[in-house]
């Protein structure tokens, strides 16, 4: 028998609920392993240069790190029933609702893990046996305090702070209502197959909303069609179904769209701004730090404050390779689609640089 593939990472984690959903979904076989301490402390940096998760080792040895880069190596080797949409209006609007959903979404989630103290037990619970499998209760409890504590000194960096609690809270629940009328109409968000701005949203939906217990109860159970797309992220009964023809985006994602256009947007402008002040100042820096200045833009129907985080313009930058490959054909309906949007020149964003990722950061191309 053939090894199989390991995925390091927490059912708590963002991200590995990412990576999990999809490999999934592909039919990769795969062992779901929980993150212990050696694992995260030496193991993974030895490996990646960073303790992070989850984490991907092949059958062959190789240890992926990075949602993105995870699916794409997994997508050569497993490329049936592909999560990247072929034509070329669908696949841009996926590939931005992935790096709105990877990046955009960090806060929400954050808030709504470390505000209501119900949450706490779980994370407890969780954090404790996946590092620390062995040992006795009270050992886990101390490190997972510990690692709590960790947690909870980012919130300010991503803006989760009291002054901002009301613009995020009606923001999420807003945009919450619009992904449950558009599941109850679709089952995934470009048709009846996933696509990867499915797996994109996934990781807040699953690791955060859709399992601990405050925004579980209060913000997806009254939502029956957004927790039944949980579910079937989670436990894809198909492999396979079709996005919608005619390279058409659903009305019923307007909102999200929206969302990336009139906030999303500013946001990576402010970091691109960020990045080129830091760039200006030691441009023989052999890599970003994770958190540049503070930088503001709208969210709903205020404003929103946090650190500029240069990985963010990263991930823009791969929207904006996807559709520099297109023909000229393809680049002109995505144009006359971003026209009809009201930005016009959203693919023609400068991000002012190119950018490598390391890791867990990010350095400008030489």
């Amino acid at each position: 028998m053939d090894k199989p593939y390991v995925m390091h990472g927490w059912h708590l984690s963002y991200f590995s609920g990412k990576t999990r959903a999809y490999l999934r979904y592909k039919g990769v076989p795969f062992e779901d392993r929980a993150v212990d301490a050696l694992t995260l402390l030496w193991k993974i940096p030895r490996k990646t240069g960073a303790a992070v998760m989850p984490v991907v080792v092949t059958p062959q040895g190789e240890w992926l790190q990075d949602t993105t880069d995870i699916a794409e190596a997994i997508e050569r080797r497993f490329p049936e029933a592909p999560v990247t949409p072929a034509t070329p209006r669908q696949r841009i609007a996926a590939l931005l609702l992935e790096a709105w959903a990877d990046e955009w979404w960090i806060p929400p989630a954050m808030h709504y893990r470390w505000i209501y103290p119900e949450n706490y037990k779980l994370f407890q619970a969780d954090s404790g046996d996946g590092l620390l499998p062995w040992f006795p209760r009270v050992v886990k409890d101390r490190l997972a305090a510990y690692v709590a504590d960790k947690m909870r000194s980012y919130l300010p960096a991503v803006g989760v702070i009291p002054e901002q609690r009301a613009v995020m809270e009606r923001w999420t629940e807003d945009m919450l209502d619009a992904l449950e009328k558009h599941f109850a109409v679709l089952p995934f968000l470009f048709g009846t197959r996933p696509s990867v701005a499915d797996f994109g949203l996934i990781g807040p939906m699953y690791g955060h909303l859709g399992r601990d217990p405050w925004p579980k109860k209060h913000l997806v159970e009254p939502r029956p069609h957004l927790k039944a797309w949980i579910e079937r992220m989670n436990q894809p009964k198909v492999r396979g179904g079709e996005f919608l023809p005619d390279d058409a985006i659903p009305e019923t994602l307007q909102p999200l769209l929206d969302a990336v256009f009139r906030e999303f947007y500013p946001m990576v402008e402010g970091i691109r701004d960020e990045v080129r002040a830091a760039l200006k100042q030691k441009p023989a820096r052999s890599r970003l730090p994770r958190a540049l200045g503070t930088i503001e833009f709208p969210m709903g129907q205020g404003r929103f404050r946090r650190a500029a985080m240069p990985y963010t313009l990263w991930m823009m930058q791969r929207v904006l390779d996807a559709y520099g490959a297109l023909d000229a054909a393809g680049r002109g309906r995505v144009d006359a689609w971003t026209a009809a949007q009201g930005v016009p020149d959203a693919m023609r964003l400068d991000i002012g640089v190119r950018l490598k990722r390391v890791g867990l950061h990010v350095k400008a191309e030489r």
